[in-house]
């Protein structure tokens, strides 16, 4: 697997260089946001990891090119740590935020969940949690189900309908399994840019949300709020992580 790091601090990118080698990742590194955009369209990276602060461009500008051809998981690590700075660099288009400083064991389990995360997406149109079924391509969600009887036929569970706005919350929130999704983009992508304002919209979807597919909707265990931030959608395999 080869990942990308950029970051203006040589320590930092000779200590990740050796890090990450030793875990048998192949590494390549930048030293600034214009070297970052060629290293990718050069190396094709796996995972890309990136400093915001960094000299030519600024990190969020590196985001943006990147996004409009890569679909790589993108790692922000920076020492910014204010809400406001997460929330711009998600909407940009990563899809984890770390704050410096950082332990090397909190990262190496982030890359290990970012590329779990995406082999999953890739690989399959189906996701579960608890006892919800989703199916991408046929637009379908049920509920229950088991492994039937001794024949070995499967129960397939009882349909849950959702409304089409439901549904589209539910995708986008499928679609970045384990990240946080905005309360702007989601907003943005459903409604339109003009009610990126309208919270009150978020709230009132997303507990009809959990009516219909949490256990116990007063108390959540897969459609989460991050207060003030947006939504989270987190699938069974990690809460073991």
């Amino acid at each position: 697997m080869k990942i990308l790091i950029a970051d203006d601090d040589p320590q930092i990118l000779r200590a990740l260089r050796i890090t990450l080698g030793a875990q048998g990742y192949d590494v390549v590194t930048a030293g600034d946001g214009k070297a970052a955009i060629a290293a990718a369209i050069e190396h094709h990276p796996d995972l890309v990891m990136l400093d915001l602060g960094m000299p030519q461009l600024d990190g969020l500008d590196v985001i943006a090119a990147l996004r409009g051809w890569s679909t790589a998981p993108i790692l922000v690590v920076s020492g910014r740590t204010g809400a406001a700075d997460k929330v711009d660099a998600l909407d940009a288009g990563a899809d984890d935020y770390v704050t410096k400083p950082f332990s090397i064991e909190e990262l190496m389990a982030r890359i290990r969940a970012l590329t779990r995360r995406f082999a999953a997406a890739d690989s399959a149109p189906v996701v579960r949690f608890g006892d919800v079924t989703v199916d991408l391509a046929a637009h379908a969600v049920t509920r229950g189900g088991g492994a039937g009887d001794g024949a070995g036929s499967a129960s397939p569970g009882a349909p849950v309908r959702l409304t089409p706005t439901e549904w589209q919350m539910l995708e986008l929130l499928i679609r970045n399994p384990g990240r946080l999704v905005t309360r702007q983009t989601l907003l943005t992508e459903i409604w339109g840019s003009q009610h990126v304002a309208d919270t009150g919209y978020l709230r009132l979807y997303v507990a009809q949300l959990r009516k219909k597919l949490e256990t116990d909707p007063s108390t959540p265990r897969h459609l989460l709020t991050e207060s003030g931030m947006g939504y989270r959608l987190v699938l069974d395999e990690e809460k073991t992580n």
